[in-house]
């Protein structure tokens, strides 16, 4: 056992001497409630009405001072701080012995008192009553205060995403970041109710899973005796909604994908799902604009945002590019008059690995996000993909080896996916056999062929727009973070041994 670790072990044992010591002092050291009458940002706020009046706050202990009969403790709560003046004379009986002097770094605690200035101005309560609310066992990490303002030495990511609870006390701004997460959610959900689209949900347990080109994750229901698969998508559940009459659905959904862990793809990851009849691809573009537009507008009084040293403007017209286009200019070929092999010896000269026997459609996908994604900085829609990529997108009316599907890039990441939805089952049922047979040939991200969903469109599916878009990667880029981990509170990651 090392020095730290036997430190950090006396550190615990001499807090739980304290514990039974407040214990056989009959006070209780977890209370189930505690009637505060502000918050310590309300106390703050109102400081001039609250000036010399009784109030109730409580909050974590974070600095503690002791002089004599007198201890000053400073209380923090929701980034706001404040001064506790504690004297023995103001406290009843022994409370001041009992209970003050046992106070640790990370107590919750709560008081009763006036609010009043000290002899250096300083903003204090006087308390004449004080409550153990939480007894802190093990210390926070290297809580410290200096100049007025508390700071953790906290700087481990890896750390802080194991243990997101320090997180969250250790750094304020984290916790304010994912509050702004939260309120991003809410806006796409009031844009999306007010447009008139219907939340709703889907199953995350499907016997046969589909709507994207991913490994699942694959489990066994023992009591109906069947493999069962965590969803990569809920596209094909809606679309059944769709059929079934509901005009605008969305879901805002956990997906899971059995794939690689990096700065932009995490294997459990939220994604926006919407879908709307009689719309196509153009109409589902505009609107996809504009609540970008509109719900970065709400969220921030600024034109651009600052995501990896680039100055993101989301307020302005977004770009449009052909993908044959752009990927023709960027690489200086006509990518799409060539052959497979061709393609393979793009992508192994660039150093890219890949299996040779891989499908168009994958080949032309590292083949995009190689030589145009990174370079896709400021908002940009790219249209018009090769048919081979797009199973479940509608045929372009103008050129058959095409489809009407846009794809939205920003910072160099995409950020949203959709199509006009196919609704022809006979071409449906080709696609996805298509699919099948690259499955075969070595493809496992391949789609599988879902007969119910295949039958459900054989009833007859309305003209419809639908569009996925992924939350995660939207906070990212609203909240300037470069990880995806930095905008989930409990990232995957592997169990420490």
């Amino acid at each position: 056992m090392n020095s730290q670790n036997k430190s950090l072990e006396q550190i615990i044992d001499f807090r739980i001497k304290k514990l039974k010591e407040i214990i056989e002092c009959n006070i209780d050291p977890y209370p189930s409630i505690y009637n505060k009458t502000h918050s310590i940002e309300n106390v703050l706020d109102g400081k001039k009405e609250l000036l010399n009046k009784d109030i109730s706050i409580s909050g974590r202990v974070v600095s503690i001072r002791k002089m004599g009969k007198v201890t000053f403790i400073n209380l923090h709560e929701d980034g706001f701080k404040i001064q506790l003046f504690i004297k023995k004379d103001n406290l009843k009986d022994s409370l001041y012995d009992d209970l003050v002097k046992r106070i640790d770094l990370g107590d919750i605690v709560g008081t009763h008192g006036a609010l009043f200035y000290t002899k250096t101005n300083e903003l204090s309560i006087k308390s004449n009553d004080f409550t153990l609310l939480s007894k802190s066992i093990r210390p926070l990490p290297n809580l410290k205060e200096k100049d007025g303002k508390v700071f953790f030495s906290f700087d481990d990511k890896e750390l802080r995403y194991r243990k997101r609870h320090l997180d969250l006390i250790a750094n304020q701004n984290i916790k304010n970041l994912f509050i702004k997460r939260s309120v991003i959610i809410n806006e796409i959900r009031n844009y999306l109710n007010e447009n008139k689209y219907i939340e709703v949900e889907t199953p995350v347990l499907q016997p046969i899973y589909g709507g994207a080109n991913a490994k699942p994750f694959k489990t066994y229901h023992n009591s109906l005796g069947q493999d069962f698969y965590l969803r990569i998508a809920d596209e094909l559940y809606l679309k059944r909604l769709i059929i079934g009459g509901f005009n605008k659905v969305y879901e805002i959904a956990k997906n899971f994908r059995n794939e690689g862990i990096d700065k932009n793809h995490n294997p459990e990851f939220t994604m926006l799902e919407f879908y709307s009849t009689y719309e196509d691809v153009n109409s589902m573009m505009t609107f996809t604009e504009s609540m970008i537009n509109t719900i970065f507008t709400k969220i921030s009084s600024d034109n651009y945002i600052l995501f990896k040293n680039n100055k993101i403007n989301l307020k302005n017209q977004f770009e449009k590019y052909d993908f044959y286009e752009i990927l023709n200019n960027k690489t200086n070929l006509e990518i799409n008059k060539l052959e497979n092999n061709d393609l393979y010896k793009i992508l192994i000269k660039n150093k890219i690995n890949i299996d040779k026997k891989s499908s168009r459609a994958r080949l032309l996908d590292k083949i995009f996000s190689f030589f145009v994604e990174p370079s896709l900085i400021q908002p940009t829609f790219i249209i018009n993909y090769p048919l081979e990529l797009s199973p479940l997108a509608k045929m372009s009316k103008t050129n058959n080896d095409l489809v009407e599907r846009f794809e939205l890039f920003i910072g160099g990441m995409e950020i949203a996916n959709a199509f006009t939805e196919l609704n022809d089952p006979i071409d449906q049922r080709l696609r996805l056999e298509k699919q099948n047979n690259s499955r075969k040939h070595g493809d496992d991200e391949a789609q599988i062929i879902d007969e119910d969903f295949i039958q459900s469109m054989e009833y007859g599916m309305p003209p419809t727009g639908g569009v996925g878009l992924g939350i995660d990667r939207l906070v990212m880029i609203f909240t300037s973070q470069n990880s995806i981990k930095d905008v989930i509170l409990f990232p995957t990651l592997k169990t420490e041994e």
